[in-house]
């Protein structure tokens, strides 16, 4: 199958096109470059472009079977303060992709989506029949492109996965490709670079949660995990036409301290850290999910040490992991 992954040169959209390659599919990656890098795309076919493109969007489409959509900005924060930004590219410019993948023909799309959707939760477990409430713009952009999917399932047959997930961890075994930000906002990264002593001490934003150290407590997810789901889900939609929308994680949560004592345990250093304000649109507890069978992931963020060179320390950010079909 010729698949177009769209923000394949970021960080889960490069591991996923490797993870389509190895399962044996052609892979085309489109992406503008704006935080993605081209070394990420090595070995494939890269089209530097916007997806508001739409001209470019249709040639790129010619012979596609399936697109996968990476493209969005996601950071929460930054859609509280620069909605705008938000709804432009992830509503606005998303549906140009999704209007050009319909007019090529294009019937099968696997949608990047997250449990921003839910907001915060009014009872746990969190399933997929939970009720969908972001509580920030950013949760807001995802929630309206799920609609927009499940409105082009029911009119025109287009069938989608959205598969909604939080905070993805560690980099592919190979050590080729990782997760390369500036700025960098995720806590592993941060922490360890904190700990080995070439960033600044972490920040921990908030620490007064109804949580048992007061922290917030989520879900972490090994990024080979998710590229595999998202060839899961491809091979489930493929000879089914049934599109569905599932949570992956792996349904244990861990608190930033807990997170903080980890990294302690397993490099030997401790992270300097300190407590500011909570940051604008989160929530305590993120964890409590439900996974459906076709894309259930596992893996165990206590387990040994192995080299990262995208995270600069031996440490638990390459945490092993295994995918259960």
């Amino acid at each position: 199958m010729v698949v177009l992954v769209v923000g394949g040169a970021g960080y889960i959209g490069s591991h996923t096109a490797q993870a389509l390659l190895r399962a044996g599919h052609q892979v085309r990656i489109y992406d503008n470059l704006s935080t993605g890098h081209a070394f990420l795309a090595k070995g494939f076919e890269l089209i530097v472009a916007d997806i508001h493109d739409s001209a470019t969007l249709s040639r790129t489409m010619r012979d596609v079977d399936a697109v996968m959509h990476f493209a969005a900005h996601a950071y929460v924060g930054e859609s509280v303060v620069h909605p705008r930004k938000y709804f432009d590219n992830n509503v606005a410019s998303a549906l140009v992709l999704l209007n050009t993948a319909l007019d090529c023909g294009i019937r099968k799309l696997i949608f990047s989506s997250s449990c921003a959707v839910y907001g915060v939760p009014q009872s746990l477990p969190i399933t997929e029949r939970s009720v969908r409430s972001p509580i920030n713009p950013y949760g807001a952009s995802k929630l309206f492109f799920e609609n927009a999917l499940e409105a082009y399932d029911r009119a025109y047959g287009l069938n989608f996965a959205s598969l909604r997930y939080f905070n993805a961890g560690g980099a592919d075994q190979s050590g080729e490709i990782g997760e390369v930000q500036d700025p960098e906002t995720h806590i592993i990264p941060l922490a360890l670079q904190a700990a080995a002593g070439i960033g600044p001490p972490l920040r921990i934003y908030g620490d007064d949660y109804a949580t048992p150290d007061g922290t917030c407590i989520r879900d972490y997810i090994h990024v080979t995990d998710l590229a595999g789901a998202h060839v899961l889900a491809l091979q489930r939609l493929a000879p089914t036409g049934e599109s569905f929308s599932p949570n992956l994680g792996h349904g244990e949560g861990y608190s930033i301290r807990q997170v903080l004592a980890i990294i302690k345990a397993i490099t030997g250093c401790s992270v300097p850290c300190s407590v500011v304000p909570r940051r604008p649109g989160g929530s305590a507890d993120s964890h409590r999910r439900r996974h459906t069978r076709a894309a259930t992931v596992r893996m165990d963020c206590q387990a040994g040490p192995a080299r990262d060179r995208f995270h600069s320390v031996e440490m638990a950010a390459a945490f092993p992991a295994t995918l259960a079909a």
